[in-house]
């Protein structure tokens, strides 16, 4: 039970009472629960998203629900999102892209990346119909986790030393990677039935593009985009709910 609160206590603001999964022992081995975390995050997104919808329209409807997103973190892996787009466009050497990665600033590149990411959500979801939307923000909080258990699966850590994400890199699993997969396929299967091969390539072509991105740049990842491919891995899941809605 302890990994499961310390996966909790990492991927949410939410605030629990107590210590307990507050140990780096209990973090470590908690990778495999973050898709769960990422259901319960959707459950909640599902929820607000059908009251939102019975008293705004839909463009106040999408904000809202992009906002609650951005919430559930704290802005914690849109910070990842803008340091990975700062660094990686820096046109700089591994170290230097690194040290970059590493500074509290956000540059220009950072700021277009976070505005270009909020945008595609908040613009997919207010193109969706109510029935897409209420689908759409159940899946997109599994799918960001997901890619992040996934990413760690398919990468090394970039860093020599330092950085959270050492934590999970000590217990690092393929088998992980694998769960993770299989139970995204499997809830947007029961979403979307079989339409939703659309969904998961988009998800899948997404993750595979960034880790090879971030290997041919970095080689390896980082906590930053670590928070980046969630970022990612939740807009595209957005756009392809689009595709799918349309072919229904």
């Amino acid at each position: 039970m302890a990994p499961f609160i310390a996966a909790i206590r990492f991927l949410t603001i939410f605030p629990l009472p107590g210590k307990y999964g507050t140990g780096q022992d209990d973090l470590a081995v908690s990778i495999p629960f973050f898709p769960i975390v990422g259901l319960g995050l959707g459950v909640i997104a599902w929820g607000l998203s059908w009251i939102f919808q019975i008293f705004f329209p839909p463009m106040v409807t999408a904000t809202l629900m992009t906002c609650v997103l951005f919430v559930f973190s704290g802005g914690f892996h849109l910070d990842g999102l803008a340091d990975t787009a700062d660094g990686f466009f820096s046109a700089r050497s591994r170290k230097r892209i690194l040290e970059i990665m590493r500074d509290s600033h956000v540059g220009v590149m950072g700021v277009i990346a976070l505005i270009m990411v909020v945008l595609l959500k908040f613009s997919s979801l207010a193109t969706l119909d109510r029935a897409g939307v209420m689908r759409a923000v159940l899946l997109m909080p599994i799918a960001g986790r997901c890619a992040i258990v996934i990413f760690m699966a398919l990468l090394p850590y970039a860093r020599p030393r330092g950085g959270l994400a050492t934590l999970f890199y000590s217990n690092r699993s393929r088998l992980a990677g694998l769960w993770a997969f299989f139970f995204f396929t499997a809830l947007c299967l029961i979403l979307y039935g079989l339409r939703a091969i659309v969904v998961v390539a988009f998800f899948s072509v997404t993750v595979l593009l960034f880790a090879w991105l971030c290997k041919k740049i970095i080689n390896g990842a980082t906590g930053d985009t670590l928070g980046a491919v969630c970022e990612l891995s939740e807009a595209v899941t957005a756009l392809s709910a689009i595709l799918v809605s349309w072919s229904i």
